[in-house]
């Protein structure tokens, strides 16, 4: 695939989707850049030729102070993207930072209101171009035609398109040209006006007054909302120096410093134009008044040959002029599509739309699909729109307000939930990450439902009226408005349904609870992804085995979504049935990687070679930790398949230790076979299993383990303490992949809870045996149980001294069960059968199962140990 005449491939799927990840240009852009970014996103020249006058309409001659208080909530959502961007500089935002806070719906949905905010106003911006290029090169007829002008559009979209793919740093050198001309004619045309306004100034010109700066002149409060809500467009934009993040410079300060320093340059030029242009034309409703509705769409426009003169350098001022607002849309209309490609690559990198969107460019290093495609989809809403008409274009403009308040304003509260731990920790954290971003969200939100259901909505309002069922007549701007973002939750519904299945599926098959065992003290946490990535495949385990031992178990299935947690449940309810037969980890690990390879070629995915692979695939190369560990002994054998961490921490020196595995393949991948090792634990020892998940948010795998060490370090701490410590710390916001932690702290049987004898193979010992378990069974006051374990015991101890010979050993463990031991050299194991009436023996082991809760046969280097257990009177198991 070849665009733009790219003479590599186009494309290649982004290669993470952590922040930094996703294979952008790192380190292109600088602070001044940024920042440049930033102001041209806001379009100056065009805001205020476009807002201006609807600002003067609303509130009269305080319309300076009120571009200068709509500073005020922009600065507050500034510092909720300072203090995010710090935590995850992901160039997804609002999007991203709402799923790390509220969960994927929610920030799906604040996706989806960048998107439709800069859609929007792209078809508006690109119209404006078109527009004002005719009227640049004197085609005032053209500037006028409504196909003219589209098609304009259309190209200069197409331009910035083309600008946007190449590359982030083509894109900030055009804006800093840009934004050049833009604020250099700015500030002559304030500076002339006002020196205007002294000397020969029209007769309609004020001299500036401080009343303009006091909102209480404000006639109403319904004034003051009206002002500061058409206001609140001007600011507009500087958010897309945060978008551009991940291609910045220390990606985690400079995109969050530009914000705050592009919103403090834009109040200084918005109240130094605002106040020189209403000095010198007033604010009547006819002439150059600022009032006056004929020029309420363009105020500098009208104003240009005024300030600068209609002969000789005032022409080409008045030209330039144009030339201003010309390269004020089209810097706006090339970095609105900055952001929104960025946030439908994150997007699309957490699949939370078609993969195809999460391309990157070999070559140029930008997002491919994204660019274009939403290049394109610009194109075909400004046609839509023109295709009705002007007036439904102008109120789509309108409506873009409620797009921006609700992004706005969810990021402000995203700020303040995702922060809500730390707020305490300093007065900085609570300032900062709290206070003024919960007062920005709240802000925006007012805002929003001002705009929405009563401005906009009053059917006086803009240009166009659509009569809606039950409702009545309602304002366009307001139907247009709520009507995308309703389309959105919509969709969402739809492409978040399958997270949301994964979700609830994955919660099901694991473990709702740890079940309590006398070997082991457990504690766990599971962090599924929190984005589109959908929940993976890790899971954990507690398996009781025979003999009072425990089975612990962690593992990772590769890929997301319901395939990804139905292998994982496949693989769990395996290790469960191989632990249950008692063998041995390195024997379980091959049981387990015959399975995979039997689900793999069952599936048909075969085997893939390269990066991609097929959505069958999950299964292979799952990677799994299993250990056994035995508080009779305080042994614990392990043994791993693929690359399965464990750390363990001595109860004595309190020394962290990442103990040398035997190396294993991947499940379902090939290669050499498994191998158990053995641990000596002292009672008290601390094991830590976890899946790679759990360290995606550190520089390395060394760096994750030592920060793992030290929130263990204090491990006499509870285990629950110590898993929120290990979290907190390793995983302190971005979780892009599934994440799994299991603690367990050991624990040795006391002697008096175990009994052993070591008989010959001697028929006449038994009966001496029977008597001595009898007196063992009264000092642990387990009389009730005499009858059935002299049964059992003489049952299998007879077998044994029957068929094999040598050395028996019988051993009772006084645990939750009552636990009958017996084990011998021979490796035969019995099998449970029904005899028939006229045969002489094989009933033994019938009666066995009968009276006893569980009974089986496990292997040992020497031979083999049959077991039963019975539950204790008076508790049930």
């Amino acid at each position: 695939m070849r665009l733009f005449g790219g003479s590599v491939s186009a494309g290649r799927p982004a290669p993470g989707s952590g922040a930094g990840r996703k294979g952008l240009k790192n380190g292109a852009l600088g602070m001044f850049s940024s920042v440049v970014i930033g102001l041209a996103s806001t379009a100056p020249a065009y805001s205020l030729a476009a807002t201006l006058g609807i600002v003067v309409t609303a509130v009269g001659l305080q319309a300076p102070i009120v571009t200068m208080l709509a500073f005020i909530p922009m600065l507050l959502i500034a510092y909720a993207y300072r203090e995010l961007n710090a935590s995850n500089a992901d160039c997804g935002t609002t999007f991203t930072w709402a799923t790390r806070a509220f969960g994927p719906r929610t920030g799906w949905m604040g996706g989806w209101g960048i998107i439709v905010a800069d859609i929007l106003v792209m078809a508006n911006l690109a119209e404006i171009a078109g527009i004002y290029g005719f009227r640049l090169v004197g085609y005032d007829a053209l500037a006028a035609d409504r196909l003219w002008t589209t098609v304009a559009g259309i190209v200069w979209i197409a331009v910035m398109t083309a600008v946007c793919y190449v590359g982030i740093e083509l894109s900030a050198a055009v804006q800093r040209c840009l934004l050049c001309v833009e604020v250099g004619v700015l500030l002559l045309f304030a500076v002339t006006a006002l020196v205007r306004v002294y000397t020969t100034g029209p007769a309609e010109s004020l001299h500036v007054s401080a009343s303009w700066f006091n909102p209480f002149e404000v006639p109403s409060t319904t004034a003051l909302t009206s002002g500061v809500l058409a206001a609140v467009f001007l600011y507009w934009g500087w958010d897309t120096a945060v978008t551009v993040n991940e291609e910045t410079v220390d990606s985690r300060r400079i995109p969050g410093r530009a914000a705050l320093v592009s919103t403090v340059l834009l109040l200084f030029t918005y109240g130094l134009v605002s106040t020189s242009a209403q000095s010198f034309a007033g604010v009547g409703t006819s002439g150059t008044g600022l009032g006056n509705a004929g020029h309420s769409g363009d105020v500098l426009s009208g104003l240009g040959n005024a300030v600068f003169g209609s002969s000789g350098l005032g022409v080409f001022l008045s030209r330039l002029l144009i030339l201003m607002v010309l390269t004020s849309a089209l810097a706006s209309t090339q970095t609105t599509i900055l952001p929104l490609a960025r946030t439908v690559f994150s997007m699309a990198v957490h699949k939370a739309v078609p993969a195809r969107f999460a391309r990157v460019h070999r070559r140029f290093l930008t997002p491919t699909w994204s660019t274009v495609g939403m290049g394109a989809v610009s194109i075909g809403v400004l046609i839509l729109l023109t295709s009705f008409s002007r007036d439904i274009l102008a109120d789509s403009l309108n409506s873009v307000g409620l797009a921006i308040t609700f992004y706005y304003g969810l990021t402000g509260f995203a700020c303040l939930w995702y922060h809500r731990k730390v707020l305490t920790r300093s007065a900085g954290d609570m300032v900062f990450k709290g206070i003024l971003p919960g007062l920005g969200g709240l802000t925006m939100l007012s805002l929003f439902l001002y705009a929405a259901f009563d401005v906009y909505a009053n059917p006086r309002h803009g240009v166009t009226t659509v009569d809606l069922p039950l409702i009545g007549p309602t304002g366009g701007a307001t139907v247009i408005g709520l009507g995308a973002l309703l389309l959105g939750f919509v969709l969402m519904l739809v492409i978040t349904r399958g997270h949301s299945a994964a979700l609830k599926l994955q919660r099901s098959l694991l473990p709702h609870s740890l079940p309590p065992h006398t070997a082991v003290d457990t504690a766990s946490r599971y962090l599924p992804a929190d984005s589109g990535t959908g929940v993976g495949g890790d899971w954990f385990d507690v398996i009781p085995l025979s003999g009072a031992r425990v089975g612990l178990v962690v593992g990772d299935v590769l890929g997301h979504g319901l395939r990804a947690a139905a292998t994982m449940g496949r693989l769990r309810t395996g290790v469960r049935v191989l632990a249950r037969l008692d063998l041995a980890p390195d024997e379980v690990l091959s049981r387990l990687d015959d399975l995979v390879e039997q689900t793999v070629h069952e599936n048909g995915s075969g085997h893939p070679s390269g990066p991609g692979r097929s959505h069958g695939d999950e299964a292979r190369g799952v990677t799994c930790l299993y250990a056994v560990y035995d508080p009779v002994s305080g042994r614990c054998s392990l043994a791993r398949a693929g690359e399965s961490p464990l750390v363990v921490v001595d109860p004595d020196t309190d020394a962290v230790d990442c103990p040398e595995l035997p190396p294993g393949p991947p499940l379902g991948v090939g290669g050499p076979p498994y191998e158990s090792t053995e641990l000596e634990l002292r009672p008290g020892s601390l094991l830590a299993a976890f899946t790679l998940g759990l360290l995606q948010a550190v520089d390395s795998h060394d760096a994750g383990l030592r920060q793992l060490a030290r929130a263990l370090a204090d491990h006499r701490r509870p285990l629950e303490t110590l898993c929120d410590r290990a979290v907190a710390g390793l995983l302190p916001g971005p979780v892009d992949e599934d994440a799994t932690l299991l603690l367990a702290r050991t624990r040795l049987l006391d002697r008096n809870q175990v009994a052993r004898w070591e008989l010959p193979a001697d028929p006449a010992t038994v009966s001496t045996l029977r008597t001595t378990i009898s007196k063992q069974l009264a000092d642990w006051d387990l009389d009730e149980l005499v009858f059935t374990t002299e049964l059992i015991v003489s049952e299998l101890v007879t077998n044994a001294i029957r068929y094999v010979g040598g050395t028996i050993q019988v051993r009772l463990i006084r645990d939750r069960t009552l636990i009958c031991e017996v084990s011998d050299t021979g490796h035969t194991a019995p099998n449970l059968r029904h005899a028939a009436s006229d045969d002489e023996g094989g009933r033994g082991l019938f009666i066995i199962a009968q009276m006893t809760q569980h009974w089986g046969t496990r292997y040992t280097p020497d031979g083999k140990i049959i077991w039963a257990e019975q539950a204790l009177p008076g508790l049930s198991v």
